[in-house]
């Protein structure tokens, strides 16, 4: 794989390119800034910037004043090769906080994504109704140890929008649910994305998050999709490493509450 080819193709489809992730969101490019504004329980910030060290500032507050005037707590979601070099440090001026740095990782979907094993008495279910969703949000919770109604509500938007652009999958064991994960299919992309990928902490270290990824990277290669990515946190990076995925770059978002500053 060349790694800067496909970083660069990932930026156009994914950062420049964005669609909409849902039904009352918008994309929208303002000058050097591509931005996603919806919904409160939605995904609020910015996808792409390309800022100089002379407009940076300015630019940044400019973010501030659109996403809070909408009352919308939001994200600017950075890459490790984003300019200006100092652009977190400007972010947290302006009164971000940042969030874990993660690793963006790629895999080709051609590439063998090994054997789905799961331990006894454990079946993956993709889930498509509130009650199904529900038990996935109830993983997640459990899993990262916070709410997570509003991915739920996200969740249960894709399936009554776009029902194509998402498969959302939960591991029982007896009918409790143990993990769960899901997969994002945007239209018009050469790259699907690995999502969640939680376990609750007494099925941890018995493959589920393998299985999980190797069972959505078929759903994906079969869906046409040429790449799957995922940003990684350290406790998944080597495990993706194993399964053929490679490093493209980090990335850490950095969230702006309403009410944060002043600019409000």
């Amino acid at each position: 794989m060349d790694l800067t080819a496909t970083r660069d193709l990932y930026d156009r489809q994914l950062r420049l390119g964005a669609r909409p992730d849902g039904p009352g969101a918008r994309v929208e490019r303002d000058g050097p800034v591509v931005r996603q504004t919806g919904p409160a329980h939605g995904w609020n910030g910015v996808l792409w910037s390309g800022l100089g060290p002379d407009d940076a500032d300015a630019v940044i507050a400019a973010q501030i004043r659109h996403f809070t005037s909408a009352g919308r707590t939001f994200e600017w979601k950075t890459y490790g090769h984003d300019h200006p070099a100092d652009l977190g440090a400007r972010l947290v001026s302006a009164g971000f906080v940042p969030e874990d740095t993660e690793t963006l990782m790629v895999r080709e979907t051609a590439a063998p994504s090994g054997p789905e094993d799961l331990p006894d008495g454990v079946e993956l279910r993709e889930v498509t109704d509130a009650a199904g969703v529900a038990l996935l949000v109830r993983v997640h919770d459990l899993a990262f140890g916070k709410d997570s109604a509003d991915l739920g509500r996200r969740v249960l938007d894709q399936l009554a929008d776009a029902p194509d652009t998402v498969v959302a999958v939960v591991a029982f064991h007896d009918g409790e649910p143990v993990s769960a994960a899901r997969l994002d299919l945007p239209p018009d992309s050469d790259f699907a994305g690995l999502y969640g990928g939680g376990t609750v902490e007494e099925w941890r270290g018995r493959g589920l998050y393998r299985a999980l990824v190797a069972y959505r990277a078929r759903i994906a290669a079969a869906r046409g999709y040429r790449y799957v990515q995922v940003d990684a946190a350290d406790t998944s990076r080597p495990i993706l490493r194993r399964l053929g995925f490679e490093a493209l770059t980090t990335t850490t978002p950095y969230v702006y509450e309403v009410g944060a500053g002043s600019d409000a």
